[in-house]
């Protein structure tokens, strides 16, 4: 299960550990340019993390046995790809967009973030999709600060990704994070059948809505690791770790 924050030294360390992967996701984005290699980006990620004392939490992730450890420290996943992609030697190029998914650990603890953008100048077609996966995370954090259940967050992600006409990726979503990366509960970007837990103080949670411009049907590369639209569709991914505090107020703890 997920954590559930007790005292004040936790929450503290929480927030560093969320403040070390906003302020790095910041620096990245101001890296991003036509000409960029995206093994640039995972260098300067070592780096930063050994400046900072962090531990590099996508490193050698392994979730089963017959996956491959992931190999970076970095999720970068480009225009079809929705998530989880890995970096190679790849230029960025004028028009590609971008996802930078991240998670760093220190003392213990874990935060997780994620934005997408687009190298040079955006389309309105793809600014649209960016500001409709931006309010979905907006939506899913609102819903989270009403004291209700675990399904009001991702029903009120789900209702913002369908009303702006988008594919509603499902079998992905966010989830609990705190000791570890991905802690119970599940945190699917769709309205289910049930409830699910309620919303307690001290919750921590990683809310990550995921949409294509095209048909919600992914499928996972031959790396085992790069999800990407089955229709070749562009699609984009955002993702911040939350605290739910006393009266139901929500820490971001990602945000820079």
């Amino acid at each position: 299960m997920a954590i559930t924050i007790k005292s004040r030294s936790e929450i503290g360390t929480l927030r560093e550990a969320g403040r070390i992967v906003a302020d790095t996701l910041v620096q990245i984005r101001a890296m991003v340019r036509p000409g960029l290699n995206l093994l640039d980006v995972e260098a300067f990620v070592r780096a930063e993390y050994k400046r900072r004392g962090a531990v590099e939490t996508f490193l050698h992730y392994q979730p089963a046995q017959h996956i491959p450890p992931f190999p970076s420290n970095i999720c970068i996943s480009m225009n079809d790809e929705l998530v989880h992609g890995i970096p190679k030697d790849r230029i960025l190029k004028d028009g590609d967009i971008v996802s930078f998914d991240l998670g760093a650990t220190y003392k213990g603890y874990v935060g997780d973030s994620a934005f997408t953008v687009v190298v040079g100048e955006a389309s309105p077609e793809v600014q649209k999709l960016l500001a409709c996966g931006e309010a979905a995370l907006a939506a899913g954090i609102e819903a989270a600060s009403c004291g209700g259940h675990l399904n009001d967050v991702c029903g009120a992600m789900e209702d913002v990704i369908r009303a702006g006409g988008y594919g509603l990726v499902e079998g992905y979503g966010g989830h609990g994070v705190g000791r570890s990366m991905h802690e119970e509960p599940h945190v699917p970007n769709h309205r289910g059948r049930f409830k699910g837990p309620k919303l307690q103080p001290g919750l921590v949670l990683a809310l990550e809505p995921m949409l294509t411009m095209g048909e919600r049907d992914v499928v996972v590369a031959e790396d085992s690791w790069t999800v990407r639209t089955k229709d070749g569709s562009l699609c984009c991914h955002f993702e911040h770790t939350i605290a739910i505090r006393e009266g139901h107020e929500v820490e971001i703890l990602t945000l820079p």
